[in-house]
């Protein structure tokens, strides 16, 4: 199964964009059930885009659909749910690192104008954390993630080593018990396990619909975070779990 699914990503990022024809024709030896789960599944892993009719690159939507468009337009309402509980959590005078991502750039829309040090890796969070006077705002350095809109690599790793966070918020793509919570981008992972490993408290930022999904690159596990933060759709034994592990679940 994963197999094929990486063939069919390979298969759309060869094309750009492709049909669900064509798909068929291509996996000529798959159920058509089979190969719309499939797309489904890599859509939710942010691996392809589903459209109507078919699929696109990510390079594709990128270069003309505005990507993160895309990422806000699926399941906002968990996001905005999400982003309003975390600044809760968000205290005058701490030291925080916020992650990239759409998520955590709806979160740092609605920042109070209070007295913090941020620090993020997302572009699209700096940019809304402009507007704030009371606060210190560092970007990390590097490489620049097209997908993702965030920026890592060397330099942003070096920042991160000087910085003590009391509080890292870190966007996640999927979770499973199996990979831990996980994203897809292998740069962008070392930089959440930096900020990970330098933080005193780690909020993890989650939707339920990433619930038990194998990811491919490990950000930390379970047993590594304080707490959690998501929509209010989260299964009980995995509230249980938490609890058990003496995790907070938002």
């Amino acid at each position: 199964m994963e197999q094929r699914r990486n063939d069919i990503v390979s298969f759309v990022n060869e094309n750009g964009s492709v049909t669900f024809a064509q798909i068929k024709e291509r996996f000529a030896g798959v159920s058509e059930m089979t190969l719309r789960t499939d797309l489904k599944v890599l859509d939710q892993q942010n691996r392809i885009i589903r459209i109507h009719g078919g699929a696109k690159s990510l390079d594709q939507v990128t270069k003309n659909d505005d990507f993160l468009k895309q990422r806000y337009i699926r399941n906002t309402e968990e996001k905005k749910i999400i982003a309003q509980k975390a600044l809760d959590l968000v205290k005058p005078g701490h030291t925080i690192f916020i992650d990239s991502g759409s998520t955590t750039t709806m979160l740092s829309h609605i920042l109070k104008d209070q007295p913090n040090t941020f620090v993020t890796s997302g572009l699209t969070c700096a940019i809304e954390m402009a507007k704030l006077k009371s606060a210190k705002v560092s970007l990390t350095g590097g490489n620049l993630n097209n997908r993702s809109l965030s920026v890592n690599g060397f330099e942003g790793l070096r920042l991160i080593e000087r910085v003590n966070f009391d509080e890292a918020f870190i966007g996640v793509t999927n979770f499973s018990y199996k990979t831990g919570f996980t994203c897809e981008s292998e740069s962008d992972a070392e930089l959440k396990k930096a900020a990970i490993q330098k933080a005193n408290k780690v909020i993890i930022l989650m939707d339920s619909s990433k619930y038990e999904r194998k990811g491919t690159y490990t950000i930390c596990n379970l047993d590594d975070v304080a707490a959690i933060v998501s929509d209010d759709k989260l299964p009980q034994e995995f509230i249980k779990k938490c609890e058990e592990l003496g995790i907070i679940v938002y």
